[in-house]
């Protein structure tokens, strides 16, 4: 491939492309008679994006459920008109994305209200729950007796909530493989449409943050990408148990960090985290501690300067962190993985919702950043946006959808925001100084045009300017 004529570095350069490498860049290149050629038409070149946190079957299988939160729905009614559909194949209606703002806290009792004729599971904004009607809870196996915690295969918990006369309320806690290994049977989510939409954002590598991975998702996972399906490069986390027959050079999938969940009203025992991250670290796995709280993250810190730090070591989210834990995190040198796109997404209801202390430490940027923090971005799709785009505007403005302005001491320049999807994690905040990265001989041929000079996307980050996307040099999305 030739890429003629694009924005490099804030130069107009030619960019030749072979064995997925960039091989030449120069001013003008002569077309080789084996080339296909690409005009950019002076629209920037950039490296192909990574997505540091996202999970993809929960994405592939949220695309095709029923939207039952914010902004798409906001009331009762609304989610009552939103219901008011047929089933899916197994004859099930499966929604996601509830928060609390439409309907208050959610139960049987109200599902049932809304739609009592079929099996009704929708899943909380935050992927840590599930409501289900009656029909649903009958279907699963749940009865109406004393109160009991269900073992999962990957020997974690899964809470079934009672009142207190022992009746199901409808709802359950962590319990996505708990549920998928008692739901009706189907196919597996087709990924094909998430790699489409990822490569329209100009995405080429993902890493897939869920927890529950194993042996048959790196199978499923390898499978799309051999098909062309998922043609984005795959670090998958998951559990710490053997994940199946990855190959330690395959170049499209790895094995990542073993993640580790915390959930501050259910914290393990503090010597029982530290010998699971010996383990991890023992198998040469560094781990990946989801933490949303402030209880949360000085957690996993004490657990880890208890563990030693394994290079590789990260925390996921680090939603709330209070300066000192920042401090902590800068001599340990573990990384992070932020989301701002959470501040555009779900700001308003952090301000009402969150502990005013806790305000100025949410989703942090610029402060990791001065502090030496190893620093990458994610979406955590399905529960933000997936479009990595919105993200990076997230992390300039950091305004919610009212306007508001969440930590404007944390604001970064496009360029530093464009960094944290970038596939090596940032260390100091970018210059602002309207000059994209530059593309150099030798990189990986995994890259990203836009239809604009970078001096003009840097005004407006937005999906929209992609228009065309390239991994080893081949296109995998052409608008």
């Amino acid at each position: 491939m030739l890429i003629r004529g694009a924005d490099v570095g804030g130069r107009i350069r030619d960019v030749r492309c072979a064995d997925g490498r960039v091989r030449e860049v120069a001013p003008d290149l002569s077309p080789r008679a084996d080339e296909s050629l690409l005009d950019a038409g002076g629209g920037a070149l950039l490296p192909g994006l990574h997505d540091h946190h996202i999970h993809l079957h929960a994405l592939a299988a949220a695309l095709s459920s029923i939207r039952c939160g914010p902004p798409e729905v906001e009331d009762l009614e609304g989610l009552r008109r939103a219901l008011a559909v047929e089933p899916d194949e197994r004859g099930w209606l499966r929604g996601t994305g509830y928060f609390e703002s439409v309907a208050g806290p959610l139960d049987r009792n109200l599902l049932d209200e809304l739609r009592h004729d079929l099996p009704v599971r929708i899943q909380h904004r935050s992927g840590a729950m599930w409501f289900l009607n009656s029909r649903a809870l009958a279907a699963l196996g749940i009865a109406d007796t004393a109160a009991e915690d269900v073992a999962r295969p990957d020997e974690e918990v899964a809470a079934i909530e009672r009142d207190p006369k022992g009746r199901a309320t409808g709802r359950l806690f962590r319990a996505d493989a708990w549920l998928r290994d008692r739901l009706p049977t189907s196919a597996a989510p087709d990924l094909a449409a998430v790699g489409r939409r990822l490569a329209a954002y100009g995405v080429t590598a993902i890493t897939d943050a869920t927890p529950t991975n194993g042996s048959d998702e790196a199978g499923r996972f390898r499978a799309a990408q051999a098909s062309g399906a998922l043609p984005q490069r795959l670090a998958m986390m998951g559990r710490l148990a053997a994940t199946g027959p990855v190959d330690p050079g395959d170049p499209m999938l790895r094995v990542g960090a073993h993640k580790i969940m915390l959930d501050e009203p259910a914290l393990p025992d503090l010597e029982q985290l530290v010998d699971t991250i010996r383990a991890a670290h023992a198998r040469k796995r560094p781990v990946a501690i989801h933490t949303v709280t402030r209880a949360e993250i000085h957690f996993a810190l004490a657990a880890l300067t208890a563990a030693r730090v394994l290079p590789g070591d990260r925390i996921e989210h680090a939603s709330v962190a209070p300066p000192e834990a920042v401090e902590i995190i800068s001599r340990l040198d573990l990384a992070i993985v932020t989301q701002p796109n959470f501040l555009a997404e779900r700001g308003d209801a952090y301000r009402a919702n969150v502990d005013e202390r806790d305000l100025p430490h949410l989703y942090r940027v610029k402060s990791w950043l001065e502090a030496g923090v190893r620093l990458g971005g994610g979406t955590d799709a399905p529960f933000g946006h997936p479009d990595p785009w919105r993200a990076m505007h997230a992390a300039v403005e950091r305004r919610t959808a009212t306007g508001d302005r969440l930590g404007r001491e944390e604001c970064v320049s496009p360029e530093t925001a464009l960094a944290l999807f970038l596939p090596a994690f940032s260390r100091r905040p970018q210059p602002n100084d309207e000059t994209a990265p530059a593309i150099e001989i030798g990189d990986p041929a995994d890259l990203c045009l836009l239809a604009v000079p970078w001096s003009r996307a840097r005004l407006d980050l937005s999906s929209d300017h992609v228009s065309a996307t390239l991994r080893d040099g081949s296109l995998i999305f052409s608008a």
